[in-house]
Protein backbone atom coordinates (compact mmCIF):
# COMPACT_ATOMS: atom_id res chain seq x y z
CA UNK A 1 0.00 0.00 0.00
CA UNK A 2 1.53 3.40 -1.34
CA UNK A 3 2.02 6.07 1.63
CA UNK A 4 1.03 9.60 0.92
CA UNK A 5 2.98 12.85 3.05
CA UNK A 6 0.92 15.70 3.11
CA UNK A 7 1.71 17.05 7.07
CA UNK A 8 4.04 16.00 9.38
CA UNK A 9 1.38 13.95 11.24
CA UNK A 10 0.89 11.70 8.09
CA UNK A 11 3.52 9.68 10.01
CA UNK A 12 3.30 8.22 13.53
CA UNK A 13 5.80 9.12 16.15
CA UNK A 14 7.61 5.81 15.85
CA UNK A 15 7.60 6.60 12.07
CA UNK A 16 9.34 10.12 12.34
CA UNK A 17 11.61 8.06 14.76
CA UNK A 18 12.48 5.83 12.18
CA UNK A 19 12.99 8.17 9.52
CA UNK A 20 15.27 10.51 11.92
CA UNK A 21 17.62 7.77 12.98
CA UNK A 22 17.68 6.34 9.32
CA UNK A 23 18.83 10.17 8.26
CA UNK A 24 21.22 9.78 11.00
CA UNK A 25 22.54 6.89 9.98
CA UNK A 26 22.58 7.31 6.14
CA UNK A 27 24.57 10.94 6.99
CA UNK A 28 26.92 8.71 8.59
CA UNK A 29 27.73 6.06 6.15
CA UNK A 30 26.06 6.87 2.48
CA UNK A 31 28.29 4.82 0.72
CA UNK A 32 25.82 1.76 2.13
CA UNK A 33 23.13 3.11 0.40
CA UNK A 34 23.98 4.15 -3.04
CA UNK A 35 21.46 1.94 -5.12
CA UNK A 36 19.13 1.20 -2.45
CA UNK A 37 16.33 3.32 -5.47
CA UNK A 38 18.12 2.16 -7.90
CA UNK A 39 16.18 2.55 -11.29
CA UNK A 40 13.28 4.53 -9.45
CA UNK A 41 12.44 8.03 -10.61
CA UNK A 42 10.90 10.88 -8.35
CA UNK A 43 8.80 13.48 -10.44
CA UNK A 44 9.11 16.72 -8.73
CA UNK A 45 6.14 19.05 -9.47
CA UNK A 46 7.26 23.26 -8.78
CA UNK A 47 4.67 25.85 -9.00
CA UNK A 48 7.03 28.13 -6.58
CA UNK A 49 10.46 29.23 -6.82
CA UNK A 50 13.46 26.28 -4.68
CA UNK A 51 16.42 26.02 -4.43
CA UNK A 52 16.87 23.62 -1.27
CA UNK A 53 13.83 21.61 -2.17
CA UNK A 54 15.52 20.68 -6.04
CA UNK A 55 19.06 20.70 -4.97
CA UNK A 56 18.48 17.89 -2.19
CA UNK A 57 15.60 15.89 -3.88
CA UNK A 58 17.74 15.87 -6.98
CA UNK A 59 21.30 14.70 -5.61
CA UNK A 60 19.38 12.68 -3.01
CA UNK A 61 18.00 10.32 -5.75
CA UNK A 62 21.66 10.43 -7.57
CA UNK A 63 23.03 9.46 -4.35
CA UNK A 64 20.49 6.84 -3.90
CA UNK A 65 20.71 5.41 -7.48
CA UNK A 66 17.59 6.87 -8.51
CA UNK A 67 16.55 9.30 -10.74
CA UNK A 68 14.64 12.75 -10.14
CA UNK A 69 12.64 15.23 -12.61
CA UNK A 70 11.86 18.53 -11.81
CA UNK A 71 8.53 19.92 -13.93
CA UNK A 72 7.97 22.98 -13.87
CA UNK A 73 4.03 24.12 -13.60
CA UNK A 74 4.37 27.57 -15.10
CA UNK A 75 4.55 25.07 -18.17
CA UNK A 76 1.48 23.50 -17.91
CA UNK A 77 -0.52 24.76 -14.88
CA UNK A 78 -1.78 22.30 -12.75
CA UNK A 79 -5.27 21.27 -12.92
CA UNK A 80 -6.15 23.65 -15.52
CA UNK A 81 -5.78 21.13 -18.77
CA UNK A 82 -7.08 18.53 -16.97
CA UNK A 83 -8.29 17.28 -13.34
CA UNK A 84 -5.58 17.13 -9.93
CA UNK A 85 -7.06 13.54 -9.70
CA UNK A 86 -6.65 12.68 -13.93
CA UNK A 87 -2.99 13.82 -13.16
CA UNK A 88 -2.22 11.35 -10.32
CA UNK A 89 -3.73 8.68 -12.11
CA UNK A 90 -1.46 9.13 -15.66
CA UNK A 91 1.42 10.08 -13.24
CA UNK A 92 1.30 6.90 -10.99
CA UNK A 93 1.73 4.69 -14.35
CA UNK A 94 5.13 6.87 -15.24
CA UNK A 95 7.16 7.69 -12.17
CA UNK A 96 7.41 5.83 -8.36
CA UNK A 97 6.68 8.90 -6.35
CA UNK A 98 6.03 12.59 -7.05
CA UNK A 99 6.93 15.28 -4.83
CA UNK A 100 4.81 18.98 -4.97
CA UNK A 101 5.68 22.45 -4.53
CA UNK A 102 2.41 24.62 -4.55
CA UNK A 103 0.44 27.24 -3.90
CA UNK A 104 -2.38 25.37 -2.22
CA UNK A 105 -3.70 22.34 -0.25
CA UNK A 106 -6.22 21.22 -2.34
CA UNK A 107 -3.82 20.93 -5.32
CA UNK A 108 -1.92 18.22 -2.81
CA UNK A 109 -4.87 16.42 -1.57
CA UNK A 110 -6.04 16.10 -5.15
CA UNK A 111 -3.34 14.42 -6.59
CA UNK A 112 -2.68 12.71 -3.99
CA UNK A 113 -6.65 11.33 -3.58
CA UNK A 114 -6.33 9.90 -7.25
CA UNK A 115 -2.35 8.35 -7.35
CA UNK A 116 -0.90 5.00 -6.55
CA UNK A 117 2.31 6.21 -5.98
CA UNK A 118 3.90 8.18 -2.95
CA UNK A 119 2.79 11.32 -3.04
CA UNK A 120 5.00 14.17 -0.91
CA UNK A 121 4.16 17.72 -0.10
CA UNK A 122 7.32 19.55 -0.62
CA UNK A 123 5.49 22.92 0.51
CA UNK A 124 1.78 24.31 0.36
CA UNK A 125 -0.14 26.84 1.77
CA UNK A 126 -0.68 24.46 4.86
CA UNK A 127 1.82 22.27 5.72
CA UNK A 128 5.87 21.57 4.81
CA UNK A 129 6.56 18.01 6.14
CA UNK A 130 10.20 18.04 4.60
CA UNK A 131 11.09 21.02 6.32
CA UNK A 132 10.13 20.17 9.87
CA UNK A 133 11.53 16.30 9.21
CA UNK A 134 14.84 17.66 8.76
CA UNK A 135 14.26 20.43 11.50
CA UNK A 136 13.96 17.39 13.67
CA UNK A 137 16.91 16.13 12.21
CA UNK A 138 19.01 19.37 13.49
CA UNK A 139 17.30 19.24 16.54
CA UNK A 140 17.62 15.66 17.97
CA UNK A 141 22.11 16.33 16.50
CA UNK A 142 21.93 19.90 18.42
CA UNK A 143 19.84 19.02 21.54
CA UNK A 144 19.67 15.47 21.93
CA UNK A 145 22.81 13.80 21.30
CA UNK A 146 21.75 12.08 18.22
CA UNK A 147 19.31 10.17 20.32
CA UNK A 148 15.06 11.19 18.92
CA UNK A 149 13.75 9.48 21.48
CA UNK A 150 15.06 12.46 24.31
CA UNK A 151 13.10 15.12 21.39
CA UNK A 152 10.23 14.90 23.97
CA UNK A 153 12.55 17.16 26.24
CA UNK A 154 12.94 20.03 23.79
CA UNK A 155 11.18 23.15 23.92
CA UNK A 156 10.99 25.44 20.33
CA UNK A 157 9.96 29.06 20.16
CA UNK A 158 8.44 29.81 16.86
CA UNK A 159 8.38 33.67 16.28
CA UNK A 160 6.90 36.29 13.28
CA UNK A 161 4.31 35.05 11.08
CA UNK A 162 2.30 32.27 12.48
CA UNK A 163 -0.38 31.84 9.77
CA UNK A 164 2.14 30.19 8.01
CA UNK A 165 2.89 26.00 6.49
CA UNK A 166 6.29 25.82 8.91
CA UNK A 167 4.41 27.30 11.88
CA UNK A 168 1.58 24.58 11.24
CA UNK A 169 3.68 21.65 10.83
CA UNK A 170 6.14 22.12 13.67
CA UNK A 171 3.18 22.78 15.93
CA UNK A 172 1.77 19.30 14.80
CA UNK A 173 5.16 17.80 14.68
CA UNK A 174 4.97 18.82 18.78
CA UNK A 175 2.02 17.40 19.34
CA UNK A 176 2.93 14.18 17.90
CA UNK A 177 6.39 13.78 19.06
CA UNK A 178 5.78 15.46 22.39
CA UNK A 179 7.77 18.27 22.62
CA UNK A 180 7.04 22.03 23.67
CA UNK A 181 5.92 24.61 20.96
CA UNK A 182 5.39 28.00 21.87
CA UNK A 183 4.35 30.57 18.97
CA UNK A 184 4.34 34.64 19.02
CA UNK A 185 3.07 36.63 16.24
CA UNK A 186 0.67 39.55 15.60
CA UNK A 187 -2.94 39.07 16.07
CA UNK A 188 -3.52 40.30 12.64
CA UNK A 189 -1.97 36.51 11.54
CA UNK A 190 -3.97 34.27 13.81
CA UNK A 191 -3.33 30.62 13.64
CA UNK A 192 -6.22 28.82 11.51
CA UNK A 193 -8.34 27.40 14.54
CA UNK A 194 -8.30 23.55 12.52
CA UNK A 195 -4.45 23.15 13.25
CA UNK A 196 -4.92 24.26 16.82
CA UNK A 197 -7.51 21.65 17.12
CA UNK A 198 -5.54 18.96 14.94
CA UNK A 199 -2.60 19.69 18.13
CA UNK A 200 -5.22 18.98 20.90
CA UNK A 201 -6.71 15.49 18.93
CA UNK A 202 -2.59 14.59 18.05
CA UNK A 203 -2.27 15.15 22.35
CA UNK A 204 -0.64 18.89 22.42
CA UNK A 205 -1.45 21.83 22.21
CA UNK A 206 0.92 25.13 21.77
CA UNK A 207 0.92 27.45 23.73
CA UNK A 208 -0.19 30.76 21.68
CA UNK A 209 1.44 34.50 22.66
CA UNK A 210 1.40 37.54 20.97
CA UNK A 211 4.55 38.81 22.87
CA UNK A 212 8.09 37.46 21.83
CA UNK A 213 9.86 37.27 25.14
CA UNK A 214 7.09 35.44 26.58
CA UNK A 215 7.48 32.50 24.32
CA UNK A 216 11.16 32.57 24.51
CA UNK A 217 11.72 32.55 27.57
CA UNK A 218 14.00 29.59 28.37
CA UNK A 219 13.75 27.51 25.00
CA UNK A 220 15.88 25.34 23.89
CA UNK A 221 15.45 26.93 20.36
CA UNK A 222 14.15 29.95 18.62
CA UNK A 223 12.83 29.63 15.39
CA UNK A 224 11.63 32.40 13.07
CA UNK A 225 10.93 32.28 9.24
CA UNK A 226 10.55 34.93 6.38
CA UNK A 227 8.73 37.60 6.80
CA UNK A 228 7.82 37.78 2.72
CA UNK A 229 7.12 33.86 1.99
CA UNK A 230 6.26 32.88 -1.53
CA UNK A 231 3.25 34.20 -2.89
CA UNK A 232 2.82 37.18 -0.65
CA UNK A 233 2.76 40.22 -2.83
CA UNK A 234 5.18 42.84 -3.16
CA UNK A 235 2.46 45.33 -2.37
CA UNK A 236 1.86 44.07 0.47
CA UNK A 237 5.73 44.19 1.87
CA UNK A 238 5.71 47.54 3.56
CA UNK A 239 2.32 46.81 5.66
CA UNK A 240 4.05 43.37 7.12
CA UNK A 241 7.12 44.45 8.02
CA UNK A 242 5.45 46.97 10.09
CA UNK A 243 3.28 44.42 11.47
CA UNK A 244 5.93 41.91 12.47
CA UNK A 245 8.60 44.01 13.18
CA UNK A 246 7.95 44.14 16.83
CA UNK A 247 8.76 39.83 16.42
CA UNK A 248 12.08 40.18 14.86
CA UNK A 249 15.04 37.96 16.53
CA UNK A 250 17.30 40.23 17.97
CA UNK A 251 20.54 39.57 20.35
CA UNK A 252 18.34 40.38 23.43
CA UNK A 253 15.53 38.17 22.27
CA UNK A 254 17.83 34.95 22.18
CA UNK A 255 19.09 36.51 25.58
CA UNK A 256 15.66 35.03 27.30
CA UNK A 257 16.33 31.82 26.07
CA UNK A 258 18.19 29.20 27.39
CA UNK A 259 22.10 29.88 27.39
CA UNK A 260 23.06 27.12 25.08
CA UNK A 261 19.93 28.06 23.03
CA UNK A 262 19.99 27.68 19.39
CA UNK A 263 18.60 29.92 16.42
CA UNK A 264 16.67 28.22 13.58
CA UNK A 265 15.16 29.43 10.31
CA UNK A 266 14.35 26.96 7.37
CA UNK A 267 16.01 29.75 4.74
CA UNK A 268 15.81 31.99 2.62
CA UNK A 269 16.48 34.55 5.16
CA UNK A 270 16.57 38.28 5.42
CA UNK A 271 18.95 39.85 7.44
CA UNK A 272 17.64 42.93 9.05
CA UNK A 273 13.79 41.40 8.81
CA UNK A 274 13.04 38.27 10.73
CA UNK A 275 16.30 38.59 12.28
CA UNK A 276 19.32 40.76 12.60
CA UNK A 277 22.37 39.88 10.89
CA UNK A 278 23.92 39.54 14.26
CA UNK A 279 21.56 36.78 15.03
CA UNK A 280 21.37 34.75 11.74
CA UNK A 281 25.78 34.63 11.55
CA UNK A 282 26.31 34.00 14.95
CA UNK A 283 27.89 31.48 17.25
CA UNK A 284 23.98 30.15 18.45
CA UNK A 285 22.53 30.07 14.72
CA UNK A 286 22.28 25.95 13.11
CA UNK A 287 20.64 27.28 10.15
CA UNK A 288 23.25 25.83 7.87
CA UNK A 289 23.07 22.70 9.19
CA UNK A 290 18.95 22.95 9.16
CA UNK A 291 19.60 23.57 5.24
CA UNK A 292 21.98 20.66 5.02
CA UNK A 293 19.72 18.56 6.42
CA UNK A 294 17.38 18.50 4.28
CA UNK A 295 19.11 16.43 1.91
CA UNK A 296 20.04 13.77 4.58
CA UNK A 297 16.14 13.66 5.64
CA UNK A 298 14.48 13.31 2.82
CA UNK A 299 17.00 10.38 1.45
CA UNK A 300 15.84 8.68 4.45
CA UNK A 301 11.93 9.92 3.66
CA UNK A 302 12.21 8.40 0.29
CA UNK A 303 13.84 4.86 0.99
CA UNK A 304 11.16 4.84 3.79
CA UNK A 305 8.31 5.19 0.98
CA UNK A 306 9.82 3.65 -2.10
CA UNK A 307 12.35 0.60 -0.54
CA UNK A 308 9.67 -1.54 2.16
CA UNK A 309 11.90 -4.95 1.89
CA UNK A 310 15.33 -2.76 3.12
CA UNK A 311 12.38 -1.12 6.06
CA UNK A 312 11.43 -4.48 7.23
CA UNK A 313 14.63 -5.76 7.46
CA UNK A 314 15.68 -3.23 9.59
CA UNK A 315 13.18 -3.27 11.77
CA UNK A 316 13.55 -6.86 12.92
CA UNK A 317 17.33 -6.14 13.11
CA UNK A 318 16.04 -2.71 15.58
Amino acid sequence: MWRHVTKISSLTRAEVHRIIDLALEMKQRPAEYLDVLRQQSLLMLFDKPSLRTRVSLEVGMTQLGGHALAYMLSDSPLGKKESYEDTGRVLSRMVDAVSMRVESRAQVRGVANASRIPVVNALDDFAHPMQILADLLTICEHKCGGDSSLMAGVSVAYIGDCRNNVTYDLMRAGALMGFEVRVAGPKELAIEPSVINECRVLGKVPCVVHQPLDAVDGVDIVYTDSWMSYGIQDSERERRLLMLRPFQVTAQVMLRAKLDASFMNCLPAMRGEEQTAEVLDGSQSIVFDQAENRLHVQKALLVTLLNRKLIAQRELIH
